[in-house]
This record gives C-alpha cells, sequence and structure tokens, in this order.
C-alpha cells in the first residue's frame, strides 16, 4: 500500500508517495527530495541538527512522520537564501563565526529564525540561550550563536519597522 502525502517544501509544491507510512520528515528530505542540509545527528530528538520549520515552528524532522503533516508548510535551510542574498540569520553567522565544523549550523539557523519568529529572542542573551537550548554544538561555538541570534533579531526588527513605516 502507498500514501500520498502533499507538502510545500521551500516554496515548491510537492506530492510524494510514501511505501511506508513511517518514513521521517528529515528521511523524506535528504533520502527522497535531495535536501540534505537538514542533518541526522542522534536520530532521537536530542540535538537539533534536523531542525526545520513546520507551519512557522521549529520542529526536529527526525521526530516527525511525513504521513502526519499532509499539506504542511516547510522551509528548510535550502529555502532561505533569496539567490544570492543570504537570510539575516545566516549573514549574522558567518559574521559572528557561528560555527566550526557547521554540521549543527543548518539545525542551529532554522532555530534561530523560530526562535525571532516567535518573539522569543529579544535582547538578552540568556533568554536566545535558553531558547536555543535544543540545539547542540559539539565544537562549542555557543558565543557565536548567541551573538549572531541577537544581531539577527536587531536587524529583522528594524527591517520590519522600516516597511510598517
Amino acid at each position: 500500500m502507498s500514501y500520498l502525502v502533499t507538502l510545500t517544501i521551500n516554496r515548491v509544491p510537492r506530492t510524494v508517495e510514501l511505501d511506508d507510512p513511517r518514513v521521517t520528515l528529515l528521511d523524506l528530505l535528504r533520502e527522497r527530495l535531495d535536501l540534505p542540509g537538514t542533518k541526522k545527528g542522534c536520530d532521537r530528538g536530542q540535538c537539533g541538527a534536523c531542525t526545520i520549520l513546520l507551519d512557522g515552528r521549529r520542529v526536529n524532522a527526525c521526530l516527525a512522520l511525513a504521513i502526519s503533516h499532509d499539506g504542511a508548510d516547510i522551509l528548510t535551510i535550502e529555502g532561505l537564501a533569496e539567490g544570492q542574498a543570504l537570510h539575516p540569520v545566516q549573514a549574522a553567522f558567518i559574521a559572528h563565526d557561528a560555527f566550526q565544523c557547521g554540521f549543527c549550523t543548518p539545525g542551529q539557523i532554522m532555530s534561530a529564525i523560530g526562535l525571532i519568529g516567535e518573539g522569543q529572542a529579544g535582547d538578552d542573551a540568556e533568554r536566545v540561550r535558553e531558547g536555543m537550548s535544543g540545539n547542540l554544538c559539539r565544537c562549542g561555538a555557543y558565543r557565536g550563536i548567541t551573538e549572531a541570534v541577537l544581531e539577527a533579531t536587531r536587524i529583522m526588527a528594524d527591517t520590519t519597522q522600516e516597511k510598517a513605516a
């Protein structure tokens, strides 16, 4: 038996046939849709390397069954940049050297975007660290990550205010 799942992935509608209802969003993205930016870390929802935005909310893709999210809107690291223009969080991560090996970086960036979008980042480093605590960095780039999230929060707030004016 097969199952059809329709998802909008990085602003592109996709219909995928699943032979197994136990396929996770992580495996669907990486193995079937050739979107390897979402990383498979612990495969238990503990490291955050697989963080994506699902209907605008941060989700560990390794814990989400694809079949359960028929009709959902998914944003992965591959869908952030607009041509050559990086998303403000991506640019801030580069500016603050918020990565070393880079393995956790896609999940960190997606989580940061979700945190900012939820209005939970603010201008307090402790709030940012707490809000990002579900994303582990084995290299210990936490200071740069926190600084990048704070800067991106300011930039995105300024951009929002400019558009409203």
